[in-house]
Order: structure tokens, then C-alpha cells, then sequence
């Protein structure tokens, strides 16, 4: 019997993450070029690829929404990858902010409907749980994507003219960051299990606090005590992931190894803002840049053989 025909019915919603990792990275290697020195074009062409990158992505799946919207709607009714529908709205925050220097008008146009968006992503899913229609299995680490991704937000917020707004995408996504740990780590206590393919996923612990510290030296222009008492339980996640990597390292690959990416990159970009030492902020970089790249690599062999145009098994 013949192979069934590669078809865009089939694409995975969770390759939307994509952008969040390539584009950490390249914020990262932004902030390389000011705190230690490091060439200013890498991270520019890590952001450009990012921008690329993600008007692919959205292009290809709003093509695969008009040709199969049950597909799509079957994915978002996935009590896990319902999460990665708000993974573009950071992916645009991530473009604006790339653009933001070179043109100031379109990066801060960009950023307002990135946040509109993400808002009503967020509100719709927080309906979904408040009108019952929710399910014990979306307690789990992607859940802080749409959630608690509005604590990105004021990363970029304030230096594009909106302090005010920025202030209250900080509470929204403190609060829900506040919320969701305890249940959080309640699943991870007394079950159910991660499933082993969603493991790596747990690193997405560690983007609230990092970004969070970094949200708030934006806010308020300086590295304080409250942006260190974010940074240390942002140091105390990664120790506790770090520990753990020999056991990610034995699960498969798969599309929620992009859960590391913009975690680790994040981690990066807080330990150069807080003034951490260069030998440490340069570890985060290049472990960042190599996990990036390694999933990448993968990701463009799973696209070579046509992974994603297929039934997964």
C-alpha cells in the first residue's frame, strides 16, 4: 500500500514555538554585544532569520486553517497544544523588538497588536477553565505560554513609549505566573506524570522568573533588590534543570524540545542585564546558541523526511 500523500492537515500547532527559540537567541546575542563585547551582527541576523521565520510559520498555518479548519480546531481543543496558539503573539513581540532600533514606529506598531492579541488569547483560555470546559491535563508546563508569556510583554514595553500598559501586562502575567506554580508543581508531586515526551517542557519553569527580572529592570530602569530576588529563583531552577539534564537527555527528540530554547536564552539575556560575571553570562550564551541549534538541526531533519506532513504515531 502506497504512503499517504504529505497534506498541511498535519502540521504540527507546537512548530509556532520555532520563532520564540531562534529569536531568544538572537536577543540574547543583542545583549552579548553590549555587556560582553561579542559581534553586533550575530544577533541582528539571528532576529532577521526570526522575522523570516515567523511569517512562514504563520503564513503556512493560516493556509492550513482555510484548507482544514478541523484540524486546526482539533488542536486547540488538545488540552496540551492549545498552549502554542498564543506562541505567535510572543513571536511578534520578539519581531517588534527586533525592529524596534531600526524603526521605532513599526517595531512599537508591532508590540500593541502582539500584546492586543496575546490579551485575548490569554482571556480566552482563562474563559475555557472559568466556563468548565477545561482539563486536568492542561496543567502543564506549555500552559505558561499564553499565561504567563504577558511578563514578556514589558521586557520591550517601556523603551517604546508604553510604561503604562507595560506596568499592567506585568501584574497580569504575575499573577497567572502566581497561580499556575503551585498547581504546577502540585502535578508533578502527586501526579498525573509528565508524559517522557513532554519532559524538556519542565525548562519552561525557568522563562517566568528570568523574564520577570528582566521585565522589571525595563520597568524601572535599574537592577534593584526585587529584579535580584527574581533573578535568584530564575539561579535556583536552572541549577535544579541543570541537575536534571541527564535525564532529558534521554528522551527522543520531538517538537517540546523546543520548551528549552527561549527558557535557556532568556536565562542568558538576565545573567548579562544583572551584571552577572562574563564567564558566566558567556556559558548561558553559548549553551543557549548550541541547545538552539541542536534542535534545529533536528527539526530540519524531521522536515527533510516530511515528519510534519504526516499522521503522528
Amino acid at each position: 500500500m502506497s504512503a499517504a500523500r504529505p497534506t498541511l492537515e498535519h502540521l504540527p500547532l507546537p512548530l509556532l514555538a520555532m520563532p520564540m527559540g531562534t529569536g531568544g537567541v538572537g536577543l540574547a546575542w543583542r545583549q552579548a554585544h553590549g555587556a560582553l563585547g561579542a559581534p553586533g551582527w550575530i544577533g541582528e541576523a539571528l532576529l532577521a532569520f526570526t522575522a523570516l521565520l515567523w511569517a512562514g510559520l504563520v503564513l503556512v498555518q493560516a493556509l492550513r486553517l482555510l484548507r482544514h479548519p478541523q484540524a486546526v480546531a482539533a488542536e486547540l481543543r488538545h488540552p496540551v497544544r492549545v498552549a502554542f496558539g498564543a506562541a505567535p503573539t510572543i513571536g511578534l513581540m520578539i519581531v517588534a523588538a527586533f525592529l524596534f532600533p531600526h524603526a521605532p514606529a513599526l517595531g512599537a506598531a508591532l508590540w500593541s497588536v502582539a500584546v492586543a492579541g496575546h490579551l485575548l488569547l490569554a482571556m480566552m483560555l482563562l474563559r475555557r477553565v472559568l466556563a468548565g470546559r477545561g482539563d486536568g491535563a492542561m496543567i502543564a508546563p506549555p500552559l505558561l505560554i499564553p499565561l504567563v508569556g504577558n511578563i514578556l510583554a514589558p521586557a520591550f514595553g517601556p523603551r517604546m513609549g508604553f510604561p503604562e500598559l507595560s506596568w499592567m501586562m506585568f501584574g497580569i502575567g504575575l499573577v497567572l505566573w502566581l497561580a499556575m506554580l503551585p498547581l504546577l508543581l502540585h502535578r508533578l508531586l502527586a501526579g498525573p506524570p509528565l508524559p517522557l515526551p513532554l519532559r524538556p517542557t519542565l525548562a519552561i519553569l525557568l522563562a517566568p522568573p528570568a523574564v520577570a527580572a528582566l521585565a522589571l529592570e525595563a520597568l524601572t530602569g535599574h537592577v534593584d533588590g526585587v529584579v535580584l530576588a527574581f533573578a535568584g529563583v530564575a539561579l535556583l531552577v536552572a541549577a535544579v534543570l541543570l541537575s536534571l539534564a541527564h535525564e532529558f537527555a534521554r528522551v527522543p527528540f520531538g517538537l517540546p524540545w523546543w520548551g528549552v530554547t527561549f527558557p535557556s536564552a532568556a536565562f542568558a539575556v538576565m545573567l548579562m542585564a544583572i551584571g552577572a560575571p562574563a564567564w558566566l553570562g558567556w556559558a548561558a550564551l553559548l549553551g543557549s546558541t548550541a541547545l538552539t541549534g541542536w534542535v534545529a538541526w533536528r527539526t530540519l531533519g524531521a522536515f527533510r523526511v516530511g515528519a510534519f506532513y504526516r499522521p503522528e504515531h
